[in-house]
């Protein structure tokens, strides 16, 4: 196949794009430029905001699908939704868990929990301002959701990115926040109820994009591992790699250390499940990621 990657310069977009190429498609990539391509990779230099230099760029291409790693706002899918109305059969956005921002779940929450039909679209926000991008980064996403869902010329699929550990390429620093302390055994916050949530590892979030690629479903889907793992799983195991000391402080308000949650809202993936796609569980690879990310000093 004949695949367009938009963005896919770092992390899992990376092994995305390895992973498409090693299975003998067509790939290439679309960036502003920052970043070049992977060897034997083609690249097409365009601001996805500019409506304008995207359509020239694209001029007299077509592609079997697009999978879009970078749109945050309703704006950007908008423009999506219009440059590549004639030129995609298949149209896969990298989405976020995110998107349940407003879930308070006993259970799993699953897609339908979100009625992307009841979202209301604004592209009136200053999405432009990389500060109201930031706080408002699940309400971007699932605006941009909303608009696909909504008379896209093309099959659309959204992948709902459960939290990604593992590779030495991460750059959150959500891991090393927990590394540091631990080694200087200092106070980590944490909600006084601190729920547990869904984790996929790079490789397999990786994976699991490149089979949404060739696969036919449309609609959410969320994407996880097995098993749900609580901030005190991932401090254990950072313990036997840095020794230290986990030491919890609970806070009743105020800002808690990443990875621990007020709220409840892992996801449900059966849905991708019963189309095929057969997740590890995060007890499988929890020790590696780990390892990879904070196994050295830093």
């Amino acid at each position: 196949m004949d695949i367009l990657v938009i963005g896919g310069s770092r992390y899992f977009g990376k092994r995305l794009i390895t992973l498409l190429r090693e299975s003998g498609h067509r790939v290439t990539v679309l960036n502003r430029g920052s970043s070049a391509a992977p060897e034997g990779i083609e690249r097409l230099v365009a601001d996805r905001d500019d409506e304008n230099a995207l359509t020239s760029v694209l001029a007299g291409r077509s592609f079997d699908v697009v999978v879009d790693q970078v749109c945050y706002t309703p704006r950007q899918a908008e423009i999506a939704r219009r440059v590549f109305a004639t030129r995609t059969r298949r149209y896969v956005m990298t989405s976020t868990v995110e998107v349940y921002e407003y879930e308070d779940s006993a259970v799993p929450v699953a897609e339908s929990a979100l009625d992307l039909a009841a979202v209301t679209v604004d592209t009136g926000l200053p999405w432009e301002d990389p500060e109201f991008l930031d706080a408002h980064y699940g309400e971007g996403k699932r605006q941009a959701e909303a608009v696909f869902a909504t008379g896209s010329p093309f099959a659309w699929t959204s992948v709902r990115v459960a939290h990604v550990l593992g590779g030495a390429d991460d750059f959150t620093g959500r891991l090393d926040h927990y590394a540091r302390r631990i080694r200087a055994g200092e106070p980590i916050s944490v909600p006084v109820v601190n729920h547990p949530a869904t984790y996929v590892y790079v490789e397999e979030i990786a994976a699991f994009l490149a089979w949404a690629v060739g696969a036919d479903f449309t609609g959410p889907v969320n994407a996880h591992s097995h098993g749900p793992l609580a901030t005190a799983d991932l401090c254990a195991e950072i313990e036997k790699l840095v020794g230290g000391r986990t030491v919890f402080r609970e806070v009743e308000v105020g800002e808690v250390s990443p990875f621990s949650f007020t709220r409840s809202y892992g996801m449900d993936n059966s849905r991708a499940t019963a189309l095929g796609y057969s997740f590890t569980n995060s007890g499988e690879w929890l020790a590696r990621a780990v390892s990879e990310t904070v196994g050295v000093e830093r």
